[in-house]
């Protein structure tokens, strides 16, 4: 039996990490599988590292060689949306060169009923409406142009509400995994996107037993 669990690893820190690995478990051996670096330690503890912007490593299983290839692209960017909250980020390397975070307001749900509870669903309905299309609007500013890969997080019918504006249609080609997980958007919120976005995910696997703790 195993357990895994992630971390997020930026690139600048790889090589770091999987020297401490190698100290706490033993030297691994290394090993490419389906575009992935695989460190396996003697101790039975493995570690999976996956490139960022949904990429396979074709180079050779070295954590020197992973880090190479995991250098984040010229031009990339990031859109956070929840309902009446947005972020956005047009990104060179790790440094944001344009960015803006805006809201707008929703009303939650209500638990009147009849017509009152229609109006007000139509009410909420226009609002989204009006908090996408902003959203949409600096979008299309910040990411105009080409860019080479598009992180995306938060709400997903909300984000897909966003890029099917015809000014971000575009953007489709070049979206990427793996689906950002964030609280309402916030410029801390943002930033924290972009070293997510940017970093290699690592899933660590130990061996345990029936009760779940680790064999040694």
């Amino acid at each position: 039996m195993t357990a895994s669990r992630s971390v997020l690893v930026p690139p600048e820190r790889l090589v770091r990490w999987f020297a401490t690995f190698a100290d706490r478990h033993g030297v691994p051996a290394y090993d490419v599988v389906s575009g992935r670096l695989q460190a396996s330690a003697p101790d039975g503890t493995s570690a999976t590292a996956a490139l960022p912007f949904g990429r396979d490593h074709a180079g050779s299983a070295s954590p020197v060689a992973f880090r190479a290839a995991a250098e984040a692209p010229d031009r990339w960017g990031v859109l956070l949306v929840r309902r009446g909250g947005f972020a956005v980020a047009s990104v060179t390397g790790d440094r944001v060169v344009a960015a803006k975070v805006g809201r707008r307001h929703v009303q939650g749900r209500t638990k009147a009923g009849g017509q009152s509870q229609q109006r007000f669903a139509r009410r909420r309905d226009n609002q989204a409406r009006q908090a996408y299309e902003a959203a949409a609007g600096h979008a299309a500013g910040i990411l105009g142009g080409p860019l080479d890969a598009l992180v995306c997080g938060g709400d997903r019918p909300g984000v897909e509400r966003v890029l099917d504006d015809p000014r971000l249609r575009h953007l489709a080609a070049v979206r990427v995994g793996p689906w950002l997980a964030v609280p309402d958007p916030r410029r801390a919120v943002l930033d924290q996107a972009v070293r997510d976005g940017r970093s290699v995910a690592v899933v660590l696997s130990d061996p345990v037993d029936e009760q779940g703790r680790r064999v040694r």
